[in-house]
């Protein structure tokens, strides 16, 4: 059994695992069930290809900044799971939605380009619910995903 517990930003489970409280999913529609599944793919996605980017990184130093990273969109996903399943009392099973590039290079090229349009995609999210909890975490993420950006680009322009 798992118990909410709730913090600045939301609710965490007595597991540790980030929660939404049952009072959310009464705002449940369509829309919003089938953009947290987009996001869902999205982070799902974004942790394969980091894992393979991450083994692409000649330098250790990339190679932490990468992980980190990584880490971060494994949060995202736990966050959004939880939020998908408070709605609608159903784990959802992500897909890998993009394919991942064959060099360092273009997987930066492609981790900037996808985490400036994740920004724009979860803001938008943000934007069109009333619940303040799932806004929140959105603006929350989106921030995530903006300092991503810059930490792929900045990798990109720096050379190895």
């Amino acid at each position: 059994m798992y118990y909410l517990i709730p913090y600045a930003g939301g609710f965490y489970q007595s597991d540790g695992a980030p929660s939404v409280p049952f009072s959310i999913r009464n705002n449940l529609n369509t829309t919003l069930k089938t953009d947290i599944e987009k996001a869902l793919d999205g982070e799902y996605s974004a942790i394969y290809c980091y894992e393979i980017l991450e083994k692409l990184a000649t330098s250790s130093y990339d190679k932490s900044v990468i992980r980190e990273i990584r880490k971060d969109e494994e949060s995202h996903y736990n966050v959004f799971s939880s939020i998908y399943f408070n709605l609608t009392k159903q784990h959802y099973q992500p897909k890998i939605t993009e394919s991942c590039p064959n060099t360092y290079h273009e997987g930066l090229v492609s981790a900037f380009k996808d985490e400036q349009n994740t920004v724009d995609f979860y803001l938008k999210i943000s934007d069109k619910t009333s619940d303040q909890i799932i806004k929140n975490q959105f603006n929350r993420i989106a921030k995530d995903e903006q300092n991503h950006a810059v930490w792929f680009l900045y990798l990109m322009n720096r050379g190895n």
